[in-house]
């Protein structure tokens, strides 16, 4: 217990001396975890929707449980197909993103894209299904059918970038495995964590683990804000 409370202050130490060697970690680990999210939003949101509004899609039976299965793949599987992908004998290979913020990107982009989808499309499929049909009467495109259905399902897509968001942020597998790790390249948060465990430096650990729930709880907060100004629970 004493080695515990002694690791905590000094943790806190480091955090209020602004070590440079965090904020570059910090630094890296938003800016892979940012740009994924992003790319999963752009791609997700949008398949998440017409996904939910229609059942007419070509191959949805196969397409549906496929995506339900990536909501549960562990991050590590992840990484190994993104590594085997991006590795020299891969099909993308060539374009070098292998221990790259590129690679990890990609990874995490993988890990979330499936999330950002199904909780989408459970969320349209939530709506009054009347909706579309008065709204069709009305002369509507589908277009303004499925933005004013998106937006009747607000609280649900918030939920899915919520959920997104905190899948890639925390997960260690994929990273590491694409990412390698590289000091001052593709360290972040939760790689450094297991890092500086292994070598001992609990104190610079627990300093990692606490930033890293900060974030997670700010970014939460924002989005539980959200969803009260919306009129969610």
């Amino acid at each position: 217990m004493e080695t515990l409370a002694r690791g905590f202050g000094e943790a806190v130490q480091l955090l209020l001396e602004f070590e440079p060697a965090l904020l570059e970690i910090v630094g890296h680990t938003l800016q892979v975890t940012l740009i994924a999210l992003a790319i999963a939003l752009v791609l997700g949101i949008p398949i998440g929707a017409a996904l939910g509004l229609t059942h007419r899609i070509p191959g949805r039976v196969i397409l549906v449980p496929l995506i339900y299965t990536g909501m549960g793949l562990p991050p590590v599987v992840v990484g190994l197909f993104t590594y085997l992908l991006l590795s020299n004998q891969g099909p993308l290979g060539n374009l070098g993103w292998l221990f790259t913020p590129s690679g990890m990107i990609v990874a995490q982009t993988i890990i979330a894209l499936p999330l950002v989808v199904g909780l989408t499309m459970a969320a349209v499929q939530a709506v009054d299904p009347d909706l579309p049909v008065q709204m069709r009467a009305l002369g509507a495109t589908r277009r303004q059918i499925a933005l004013t259905t998106l937006v009747e399902s607000r609280i649900g897509v918030t939920a899915a970038v919520v959920a997104a968001y905190g899948s890639i942020i925390s997960e260690v597998g994929a990273v590491m495995l694409v990412g390698g790790n590289i000091e001052g390249e593709t360290r972040v948060l939760t790689t450094a964590i297991v890092l500086e465990t292994r070598k001992g430096n609990f104190a610079l650990a627990l300093a990692l683990g606490i930033i890293l729930l900060a974030l997670a709880f700010i970014t939460n907060f924002v989005f539980y804000r959200l969803q009260l100004r919306q009129g969610g629970p």
